[in-house]
């Protein structure tokens, strides 16, 4: 895993992605007990055409060339599936712009804030997602002023309450 975190960290170097941090599941190891996941969620800022449309092609060809093949919706990097998420809402925009640099071994990554965690497991809303938030609430230290916050902000308040009773 050290070595996919590295490669990301190069990509945003290279200009090849503008900035990036963990989410789903993996994002929620960096705070609670793992749980089982396929692959590693990484929400990104890409640059996008004139149109405003944000195509992933460039990030994947630039993989292929560093010898990263995709499979299906993921690339494969150092041996980690990755699935790259452009970051599609302003409630991801956030999770972006306020993600902690962590680190994991001796590489720096970048992981959103377990308050975004759960407030875009919350707006997500699968059954999979409720289970990471009782999780999260349960071991994790959750601001809870910044989580009502980010919930009221994204119009997820009452959704929110319903999950966290």
């Amino acid at each position: 895993m050290e070595k996919t975190f590295q490669v990301l960290n190069r990509l945003v170097d290279e200009g090849i992605i503008g900035r990036y941090a963990v989410g789903g599941a993996m994002g929620a190891m960096f705070y609670a007990e793992p749980v089982s996941t396929f692959d590693l969620d990484i929400f990104v800022v890409l640059p996008s055409l004139a149109s405003g449309l944000i195509i992933l092609t460039p990030l994947y060809e630039h993989l292929s060339t560093l010898g990263y093949k995709s499979d299906g919706e993921c690339v494969d990097i150092e041996g980690v599936p990755v699935q790259f998420l452009p970051a599609y809402n302003d409630l991801v925009e956030e999770a972006l712009s306020e993600a902690m640099t962590n680190q994991y071994k001796s590489t720096p990554v970048r992981v959103m804030r377990v308050e975004h965690l759960i407030a875009i497991a919350i707006q997500t809303g699968r059954a999979k997602d409720r289970v990471r938030v009782g999780l999260l609430l349960d071991e994790a230290s959750v601001d809870r002023t910044r989580l009502d916050n980010i919930l009221r902000r994204h119009s997820l308040e009452e959704r929110g309450r319903s999950w966290m009773r």
